[in-house]
């Protein structure tokens, strides 16, 4: 009889480094690994970092269960403009609807505000004869003679990929799914998208917009995943690739493949997915995750264990923490903020001649000034080794070593331009990115209504252990917690993940005067359609959830809030319970009723999810001395800002500890750094730490 497998993989590809884990369902042991991505083509780091692991730890590719991925691919394409050649069909007077937006300025300082360039140009947009109105009923019918030569005609101007948007398709996709029809039949080989399908939603621009993302990347995201599974299978992997979508779910190979839209925000998902498990698991119901890489940092916030969500998100922003300067996408995403602050960010003095950290990085290639592999500007990771954060001989486990020469230069030339030295450089560089993620991160807690005070921070990603007391500081948390491995977190929570995928439909009308009929037959058809994706996964029907829930605002507001509804039939009686709940969470988010305003509701959701992954982390207990002095390897210099007291910055001596020898129970006082494969954690002086029995660090941060 064969044994069962037990072995679970997860790999997250970002800018800078590609992330593994391997995960025992048995026994709760937890494996990692890091390699620096290779930006050309990341499905070869993430072969060859498979190839290290397994062999390292000793197992075969036929052991895995599972094999989890998360990836900034969509994203980076959509950002550089590498995507396919792609056309627009649309209905005859909305060939300009990507270039109109919401003809809304985004900078109140600057009326020459330039907005990104649509994806597809003007000449590769093309007008289609029909016409649907609001209702859903056909004024003039397709002309699909027409439409079969505007498609002829782009296949000669080297087109790979069709988008389809019609003006009302939420309501009626009959006309588009025509149009695929004629497209499939005639030009087999072309990629198709129908807004009907990719965002089903009355937002005319931001429906248009969603689906002319969907279908630039999808030949390139399908082709990456058909060659991530053949790679697998020649490997000698027989199971299962899933992928990690924005909303906190994993798809199938397949369904990532058709619905590509939906992997945006794939990797940064995967770390909040961690900090929620995290959350259950610690007990800790509201957090704060500040998941800091190489590229990017980003916060997300955890309430009640679970990542709190959104229902859309911009891309490719011109000015990149500016809302409304990107490209609109309708997809459920976790709600999240990024802030341009990794490791490979790079410094430089602005206009002004103020110190700037990022958002530009120096990535994979060349990399930090420190990697010695071409690049010489200066970096947060470059300021982190000439502070005496970093060990130089011992980055990735002492599978890279740090050139410190490289980092001083860098920093030599940046201080000379600010009249000061390298070193004070170097902490002008870790206090603005520091200050930078505290910012972001205190703008995102407050817009929510809540207090950052109040919660407690789950700290990981390769750079965010060396910031996070610092960010607590300044936020005026007290708790931190660094998860073991914390350098390959984000890639954990990949496991966590369920089987997931959420439909919608847009019926904009008052609650109640919904037509509860047509409500349960868009219920019933999303229904339909996430048990057929779920069960061609391998879910088993008895093992389906179903969560139900709508969009809501009052009469003459334009942004809505999300509100849970019964699942089931429903029907006028639900009203008064549905606008309870309503009331609740408004009053939550604004800290204020109105009741004399009816409710509206734009949109109707149901999330169709497989079983929770199991997802233990091996325990244990403390046995014998729980000193840390036996897990202490050397001391090394390092700078802080209150070193010899208040204000007094400098350089002591700091006891550099072992992560992996470090026992249950556990306490050390700073200043300490506690040094493991993938990340360094910086306890400063007043701070202090114990080890818990899943060998977290508990950090409890002074006010000083």
């Amino acid at each position: 009889m064969e044994s069962e497998l037990t072995l679970s993989l997860s790999i997250d590809i970002g800018g800078t480094f590609t992330d593994f884990t391997l995960h025992d369902t048995a026994t709760g042991e937890l494996k990692v690994h890091k390699a620096l991505t290779s930006p050309d083509d990341p499905s070869r780091a993430l072969i060859q970092g498979l190839r290290e692991m397994l062999e390292e730890v000793g197992v075969s590719p036929e052991q895995l269960r599972l094999v989890v991925h998360s990836t900034t691919l969509a994203t980076n394409s959509i950002i550089e403009r590498k995507g396919a050649k792609t056309a627009l069909l649309t209905t005859k007077g909305f060939r300009d609807i990507l270039e109109f937006g919401r003809e809304r300025i985004y900078d109140m300082h600057d009326l020459h505000a330039r907005f990104p360039d649509p994806i597809v140009p003007r000449h590769l947009r093309i007008e289609v004869s029909e016409r649907i109105d609001r209702d859903g009923l056909t004024l003039s019918p397709l002309d699909l003679d027409e439409a079969a030569a505007a498609v002829e005609a782009l296949v000669e101007q080297g087109v790979e990929s069709i988008a389809v948007s019609l003006l009302h398709a939420y309501r009626s996709p009959d006309h588009e799914r025509a149009l695929k029809g004629v497209i499939d039949s005639r030009q087999p080989s072309l990629s198709v998208s129908l807004s009907s399908e990719a965002a089903p939603v009355i937002n005319e621009y931001e429906r248009t917009s969603t689906v002319a993302a969907d279908a630039y990347i999808k030949p390139a995201v399908s082709r990456y995943i058909q060659g991530v599974e053949r790679d697998l299978s020649e490997l000698g992997y027989g199971g299962q690739l899933l992928v990690m979508h924005s909303a906190g779910g994993v798809l199938s190979a397949d369904a990532a493949s058709e619905r590509p839209i939906r992997l945006l925000e794939s990797g940064p998902a995967a770390g909040a997915l961690a900090a929620g498990f995290y959350s259950e698991m610690l007990g800790e119901p509201d957090l704060i995750s500040l998941d800091m890489g190489g590229t990017t940092a980003k916060t997300c916030v955890i309430e009640g264990g679970q990542p709190s969500q959104s229902n859309g998100i911009e891309v490719a922003r011109v000015h990149r923490f500016k809302s409304g300067s990107g490209l609109p996408i309708l997809i459920p995403v976790l709600d999240l903020i990024e802030i341009g602050s990794g490791g490979g960010s790079i410094a430089h003095l602005d206009n002004l001649g103020l110190l700037r950290v990022g958002p530009q990085s120096a990535g994979a290639s060349p990399g930090p000034a420190c990697y010695a592999l071409g690049g010489t500007q200066p970096t947060v990771t470059d300021a982190n080794l000439l502070l005496g954060y970093l060990n130089p001989a011992y980055f990735l486990g002492g599978r890279m070593t740090l050139d410190t020469n490289a980092a001083q230069s860098a920093l030599d030339t940046l201080g000379s331009e600010m009249g000061m030295d390298a070193v004070g450089a170097a902490w002008g560089v870790y206090s603005v990115v520091t200050e930078n993620m505290a910012a972001a991160a205190r703008i995102h807690i407050i817009g929510r209504n809540k207090d950052p005070r109040n919660y407690s921070i789950v700290a990981f990603g390769g750079a965010g252990p060396a910031h996070a007391c610092e960010v607590a500081r300044i936020l005026g948390a007290t708790n931190v917690v660094v998860p073991l491995g914390a350098g390959v977190t984000a890639a954990l929570g990949c496991l966590a993940a369920p089987l997931s995928f959420e439909n919608i439909r847009s019926m904009p009308g008052l609650l109640e005067q919904s037509d509860w009929d047509a409500v349960n037959r868009a219920f019933a058809e999303m229904e339909s359609l996430g048990r057929g994706m779920l069960t061609n996964a391998g879910v088993s029907e008895s093992d389906v959830t179903l969560t139900a829930s709508a969009d809501m605002r009052l009469v003459g507001q334009i942004h809505e809030i999300n509100v849970p509804v019964p699942v089931g039939p429903l029907s006028g009686s639900d009203v008064e319970g549905i606008s309870a709940d309503f009331h609740e969470i408004y009053q939550e988010l604004y800290s204020r009723r109105n009741l004399s305003l009816p409710i509206e509701v734009q949109n109707w959701r149901l999330l169709v999810s497989g079983p929770q992954p199991s997802l233990e982390l091996q325990q244990q207990e403390a046995t014998g001395s729980t000193s840390g002095n036996a897990a202490v390897k050397g001391t090394r210099r390092a700078y802080f800002a209150n070193a010899h007291g208040p204000n007094q910055g400098g350089f002591v001596d700091c006891p550099i500890y072992d992560r992996y020898t470090l026992p249950v129970g556990a306490t050390l006082e700073g200043p300490a750094i506690v040094e493991e494969a993938e990340a360094t954690t910086i306890i400063r002086p007043g701070d202090s730490a114990s080890v818990d029995s899943w060998l977290n660090l508990r950090i409890r941060v002074s006010g000083g």
